[in-house]
């Protein structure tokens, strides 16, 4: 198995599996109270994703991600991640999720190998993240975050900065740096479906409030993971400041990943409709065919996003949970 590189000369060793189009949150940028939940037989089964995940391995992909909706609420998930954690050549499978059932399963994903956790967290204030997520479940996360810590699992907390919202609760998450091994990510808003509706803060003006507050920070070389974020490191804190600024800062010409959503189709770039379906290979049997989809699908990667331009050349109207967080 050798890694594989695009029409561009990217590797592309990365797939974001979304296993579930369901959540037990409603985050306002990301599912709306009125969405269509899928019939269960559109939602692959598990062992047709990890069977995609072996095919994957043979196209030369090494990390998986596993995401939702929330992946902790689809039974069997910690199977699933078993299951992947097994395929030769997968190297991590590392796990976002929102932390709700983060404490009932951190035992679990410690004893199945989870290489990684990362925990959606936009703020530390109970009403506000009522305001944001529709459920008040705030001590439910920050009890799971406490779980993985227990188990030394690496762990991420990601931030979406949402100007008038939660933009004054930016520095507060920094502090949760300060004295624990936590890198904490922020990033900026995806103008994807009911994200489209907030004003998003970049990553430049976020950086500049924490050099106000705590001084000159430091750039960070070191490698925290497989995506894009970029890191500094705030003298005197044990954890580091990472973000991910596909607007302000795009990482295009790094891309490393393509998409599976909960229904098998695999996604070359979040920013267009286009795809490739699996599932009618998949459910023929036919092995080889989901392995040269794939490849297909890596080559069809365009050349960059265009979330930086005119609206009206995202051809994506999908809502983010339906194609995969």
């Amino acid at each position: 198995m050798t890694s594989r590189t695009d029409k561009y000369g990217r590797i592309i060793d990365y797939m974001r599996v979304s296993i579930i189009d369901r959540c037990n949150l409603r985050c306002r940028y990301c599912m709306p109270t009125d969405i269509q939940w899928l019939p269960p037989g559109e939602i692959l089964a598990l062992e047709e994703i990890a069977e995609i995940c072996r095919q994957a391995a043979r196209a030369g992909i090494r990390k998986i991600k596993i995401t939702g909706g929330e992946p902790l609420i689809r039974k069997g998930c910690i199977e699933l991640i078993h299951m992947i954690k097994a395929i030769p050549g997968i190297e991590q499978v590392t796990l976002t999720t929102n932390g709700v059932l983060l404490a009932q399963y951190a035992g679990q994903l410690y004893d199945e190998g989870i290489d990684a956790v990362n925990v959606s967290l936009d703020t530390l204030d109970r009403e506000k993240y009522k305001e944001i997520t529709g459920f008040d479940a705030l001590s439910d996360v920050l009890n799971g975050i406490a779980e993985i810590e227990k188990y030394k699992i690496p762990l991420k907390i990601n931030v979406v900065p949402q100007r008038g919202v939660n933009d004054g609760d930016c520095l507060n998450l920094v502090e949760l740096a300060r004295h624990r091994a936590i890198d904490v990510r922020f990033i900026e808003m995806m103008p994807i479906g009911h994200g489209k509706q907030f004003t998003s803060i970049s990553n430049q003006e976020l950086l500049q409030k924490i050099q106000e507050r705590y001084g000159q920070v430091e750039d960070e070389k070191k490698v925290h993971g497989n995506g894009p974020a970029s890191y500094c490191h705030i003298p005197g804190f044990l954890g580091s400041i990472g973000f991910i600024s596909a607007i302000h800062g795009k990482f295009c010409s790094s891309c490393n990943r393509i998409r599976l959503t909960s229904t098998g189709q695999i996604k070359p770039c979040l920013c267009y409709e286009d795809h490739i379906s699996l599932k009618e290979a998949l459910r023929s049997g036919s092995k080889d065919q989901v392995y040269q989809l794939l490849l297909s699908a890596i080559q069809k990667k365009p050349a960059q996003h265009c979330f930086d331009q005119d609206q009206a050349m995202i051809t994506e109207k999908k809502e983010m949970a339906q194609i995969g967080g």
